[in-house]
């Protein structure tokens, strides 16, 4: 969490709806191709693009009582001549700078794509190796634009040095923001600044999962906030930084070495596409979501059966986040979202809770559940049935376009 207001992250246990078991992605259901790339191939000691990237300057505390003062000199930000950006930490003060306690500690950097680039949905992925110790605070983020909280944020990577081991992914919007930030922390064997790792969000429309190394550890779903608004439905940008001390991580102390800098090998953005309909088919049984009638009536079970590429198995994403094929919409019965929630037919009425989303993963979602579309009782056979379930990533629950 790394807005100018807030003031500190609570990391959500994984736990129930709010994240899904460790899994690897396999899929790439609705990525597209590559928006931006960044290798940061410079000579060693060159500035960053300018093209691609801007500073924020300045030692105010940023909302967090952090101590350092961020400048734009290539003491703090560069490259460094090995196909790495470097963000340095420094305990120095070269330029008499300012903060908001004082005459300043510490420099550091922070550089941002916003009036350079922003996207909204798809995948955004940086390979990082970060700084150590305690009261450093390495990340990469996003923010919406406008007013914070209200455009929302979403941290992609947060470290701080007294958890090295450690990585937090979180959200923030209004009814949300600050301490109360929804997300959670994955915790490995090593400290993340022995290696560099990859950090990763897969964003489609009503729903954000995290990815530590390939690996999912949170995903978010409206159904997450607890009636606070979903904000997440336009452009965000990008910002890589290295804070030191703050409310949250705490303040350097005599075990802090300094400098400490985060290495970024890349970072690459690729597209979210919404396709203009065809086949869903299951991982599991390799048959198609098919709807049972040439006239389907209201409340018709949808099942599977062999693909066949009629118009009873040709589901188009709608902009209202529904799935619609035939004229009529994917629908839980009886609005539920419940595990074992039957998956329907049903005519399109603006109920939030017919939008369904299919992740680079291969889940078939429902936004306003959290649930994931589900093979009942692994059955393989034509004519098996869909019902709503906790997200787990096994095959009956995985789905690709034909």
């Amino acid at each position: 969490m790394r807005t100018m207001l807030a003031a500190a992250v609570v990391a959500v246990t994984i736990a129930g709806g709010l994240a899904a078991t460790s899994r690897t992605d396999e899929a790439h259901a609705a990525i597209g191709g590559v928006t931006f790339s960044e290798e940061f191939n410079g000579a060693a000691g060159t500035p960053i693009d300018p093209a691609k990237w801007k500073f924020d300057i300045g030692g105010g505390g940023w909302g967090n009582n952090e101590q350092q003062y961020y400048t734009n000199s290539t003491s703090n930000v560069r490259h460094d001549g090995q196909g790495h950006l470097a963000i340095t930490a420094r305990r120095e003060n070269p330029a008499g700078y300012q903060c908001h306690y004082g005459t300043c500690q510490y420099t550091s950097g922070r550089i941002l794509t916003a009036d350079r680039f922003s996207q909204t949905y798809g995948r955004f992925e940086a390979s990082i190796k970060i700084g150590k110790g305690q009261g450093i605070w390495p990340a990469f983020w996003m923010l919406g634009g406008g007013s914070w909280p209200t455009t929302g944020e979403i941290d992609i990577m947060e470290n701080v040095g007294k958890e090295p081991n450690t990585v937090h992914g979180t959200v923030h919007g209004p009814g949300y923001s600050g301490a109360e930030g929804i997300g959670a922390g994955r915790t490995i064997g090593a400290p993340l600044g022995d290696a560099f790792h990859t950090y990763r969000v897969d964003w489609s429309p009503g729903l954000i999962v995290w990815f530590l190394d390939g690996v999912e550890y949170l995903r978010l779903t409206p159904a997450n906030l607890g009636g606070d608004p979903w904000v997440f439905d336009h452009n965000f940008f990008m910002i890589l930084n290295v804070a030191v001390g703050g409310y949250w991580p705490g303040y350097p102390d005599a075990t802090t070495q300094f400098p400490q800098t985060m290495l970024v090998d890349y970072v690459r953005v690729s597209a979210w596409t919404a396709d203009g309909g065809g086949g869903l088919k299951s991982a599991f049984s390799g048959r198609c979501v098919d709807i049972p009638s040439a006239n389907p009536v209201d409340g018709a079970r949808l099942q599977l059966w062999d693909c066949n590429n009629t118009t009873a198995q040709k589901w188009a994403p709608q902009s209202d986040g529904t799935l619609r094929a035939m004229g009529k919409c994917m629908d839980p019965a009886g609005g539920g979202a419940a595990n074992g929630t039957p998956i329907q037919l049903v005519g399109c009425n603006g109920n939030p809770v017919q939008r369904f989303t299919l992740s680079a993963a291969g889940d078939l979602v429902n936004v306003s559940a959290g649930r994931c579309v589900d093979v009942k009782d692994w059955n393989g056979a034509n004519g098996a049935q869909l019902q709503l379930w906790d997200c787990a990533g096994t095959t009956n629950q995985k789905w690709a376009r034909t």
